[in-house]
């Protein structure tokens, strides 16, 4: 690879970073170049074989155009036709799109790593009482920033994300990833009962706060809302109904909440609503069960539940390292994938451990052990990029490198550790170099990441 006969007619080299060339300090609008190896899919790699399902191309040249990818092809072509464009050379690095975590909070971020607590203790212990500091909009926009800025770090480049019953604390986060002009879908908790009065509101206030929120924020540039109601024990049936009204008046919105996280969960939901079939249930009767609702967990699941989900083409989303940290189960990836369910991966951070989907895809891969399912690092992928893209309707724009797309990228290191590189260095196939990355890589691995075709970081920034 002769990068500077490339460069020699096209641009001057200003400064070095991460590895990639960057050729001008005026980066806003230009045109860029990465070139690396190309990783992207075509199909979901749980129903198709590999070849059909993803491509990996050696010595490939992505063109972003603003903050959108114009063309994937040869380097040398690319560089000669596009006069003054940056080039970055990640010749190295995967580049691949930026990982899209379908279920978190990101006002959980001071209590990760809490010890000891199961659900429900968990919540009253460590979740409720940080909450409770949102309705402070300098401390909801410090954590908004914190928060975003560890996504970052760690190759993430969308998020779906609870905010705190405080439209304050939806606001934060709003304002913080249209900073950097991020892919971000947010809501205001809705809660009503079983929850400390400070976190309260009722379902008329839910229902305007809600709503409100919804024709400040929803398809602002790049940022979307969910409808979001907690799950069913903090909601009472009046609230569930109000916030079904208002997705029936907002059909374009998502709506985000939780389902069959633990066992002891789903008997206080039986015991709050004994009239329903089963947990999800407690949502369809109220008018929140759709093709865009999103339903985070989703472990112990009965059929009439599957099947229903199904039906209405509704989202899961995995959240392994919460569901192991926090006790709750083995999600059975195999099964749901059997059924043709949208399938998202999440970090559910605060509850999750980690904010690196590196590390989610590492305990997602031992979970599917667990149930003898050993799952390929293409599939792990998937559920980090399109899988989750599509569990959150928005596979058209983000999630995999095409033309048209948004330039959300990341140049994944394959060799950051020396144990990684000692590793990869036996691999006899690419799968089995990118592999113990996703095993054993951590936010050293992520050498840039670039957000609507704007290098937004890199581990030599």
């Amino acid at each position: 690879m002769q990068i500077a006969l490339f460069l020699l007619n096209n641009i001057i080299l200003a400064f070095t970073l991460t590895g990639a060339q960057l050729l001008s300090k005026n980066t806003a609008n230009k045109k860029k170049i990465l070139i690396g190896t190309v990783l992207s899919f075509n199909k979901n790699p749980f129903h198709h074989g590999l070849k059909d399902s993803v491509s990996i191309s050696e010595n490939t040249a992505i063109l972003i155009n603003v903050n959108k990818i114009e063309k994937i092809g040869s380097p040398n072509e690319l560089v000669a036709e596009t006069q003054g464009a940056e080039v970055y050379d990640f010749q190295n690095n995967l580049l691949m799109s930026g990982f899209i975590d379908a279920h978190a909070h990101y006002p959980q971020t001071p209590i990760i790593a809490s010890w000891g607590k199961r659900l429900i203790d968990w919540l009253n212990t460590y979740t409720f009482p940080e909450e409770e500091k949102y309705g402070n909009s300098k401390y909801a926009e410090q954590i908004a920033d914190i928060y975003l800025d560890f996504l970052v770090s760690n190759g993430t480049t969308s998020v779906s994300t609870f905010c705190t019953i405080h439209p304050e604390s939806v606001d934060a986060i709003f304002l913080a990833a249209q900073k950097r002009n991020m892919c971000l879908i947010a809501g205001k908790n809705a809660m009503d009962r079983n929850a400390p009065k400070a976190l309260l509101d009722t379902p008329k206030r839910a229902y305007d706060e809600s709503k409100k929120l919804i024709h400040k924020w929803h398809r602002t540039g790049r940022l979307r809302y969910a409808i979001t109601p907690r799950f069913s024990p903090t909601s009472s049936p009046e609230q569930l109904s109000m916030l079904g009204e208002l997705w029936a008046e907002h059909p374009d919105c998502l709506m985000q909440t939780h389902l069959s996280e633990q066992v002891d969960e789903i008997e206080w939901v039986q015991s709050l609503f004994p009239n329903t079939k089963d947990y999800l249930d407690t949502y369809e009767q109220f008018g929140l069960l759709g093709e865009k609702a999103i339903y985070g967990h989703a472990i112990h699941l009965k059929n009439r539940e599957i099947e229903r989900l199904k039906d209405v083409g509704a989202g899961l989303v995995h959240c392994p390292t919460s569901n192991t940290f926090i006790g709750s189960g083995l999600f059975n990836m195999e099964y749901l994938q059997e059924q043709r369910l949208n399938i998202g991966l999440a970090t559910d951070t605060g509850g999750g451990s980690s904010f690196s989907m590196l590390r989610t895809m590492a305990s997602c891969y031992e979970i599917a052990q667990l149930r003898n399912n050993a799952l390929h690092p293409a599939q792990l992928l998937w559920l980090a990029t399109v899988g989750s893209a599509k569990t959150l309707h928005l596979d058209k724009e983000i999630g995999n490198l095409k033309p048209g797309y948004f330039a959300d990228v990341i140049a994944l290191d394959l060799n950051s550790t020396d144990i990684i590189t000692q590793r990869a260095k036996s691999g006899n196939t690419i799968w089995e170099v990118i592999f113990p990355t996703l095993m054993m890589g951590d936010d050293r691995a992520i050498a840039a990441t670039f957000i609507a075709g704007n290098l937004v970081h890199s581990i030599k920034m």
